[in-house]
């Protein structure tokens, strides 16, 4: 079978609106992971034992378990507990969110630690209290150190979306597998695939780039 441009070509609207789709999941769950992973990362450095060890829990449960089984369990388990139906796109995101959420938690948690503690024995000594010293004085620091672990983050959150097309949801990946199931042109098709999301990375790898030259050196 010879290599064709025009399969490649039929293939590229139904390929851009996959992009789209995996896109809007992505920006969507890291919003959403973001935030639980600071409330989570927060938790973790709280010298509160319940709510050190509520986000233990949360972080070691989602690590400790695949993506796959957590996606399968939201839309397929989660369901039949709840006796409700949950929206293929929607399981997708909570899955996602969750799963990066647990990992920018213990991202959170280290960038925190990382921290001298005579910055915070500075800053109430200022007359800060606890919640100013860590919004002001310690997050500020830590976050321009977590700048190269979020956007390796992010890179892999959007490999992971592939996992989506489990559930049918017709992100990037589900939707080489629909166009390969019509024309069983495998090789242009996952070809091409590869290169969406090569593109994609590529991008967001050089834009890791900038903003550790403008913030890490800091």
């Amino acid at each position: 079978m010879n290599f064709s441009w025009q399969v490649i070509g039929d293939a590229l609207p139904i390929l851009l609106q996959g992009t789209l789709i995996t896109l809007k999941i992505v920006v969507i769950s890291l919003i959403c992971a973001f935030i639980i992973g600071l409330i989570s990362g927060l938790m973790s450095v709280s010298t509160n034992k319940v709510l050190r060890f509520i986000s233990s829990v949360y972080v070691d449960l989602i690590r400790g378990t695949p993506l796959l089984v957590q996606v399968f369990f939201i839309y397929f388990g989660l369901p039949v507990f709840l006796d409700m139906r949950i929206p293929a796109e929607t399981a997708g995101i909570i899955a996602i969110s969750l799963n990066a959420g647990a990992y920018i938690s213990e991202i959170f948690r280290a960038g925190i630690v990382s921290i001298s503690k005579g910055q915070s024995e500075a800053a109430r000594s200022l007359g800060l209290n606890k919640f100013q010293t860590m919004r002001l004085v310690i997050l500020p620091q830590a976050t321009r150190r977590m700048v190269p672990a979020f956007v390796n983050q992010l890179i892999v959150t959007i490999k992971d979306t592939s996992l989506l097309s489990a559930i049918g949801i017709t992100e990037l990946t589900q939707s080489g597998e629909i166009i390969i199931s019509t024309n069983f042109r495998a090789f242009e098709i996952w070809g091409t695939v590869g290169v969406f999301y090569l593109i994609i990375i590529y991008i967001l790898s050089r834009i890791s780039r900038v903003l550790e030259r403008r913030y890490v050196a800091r």
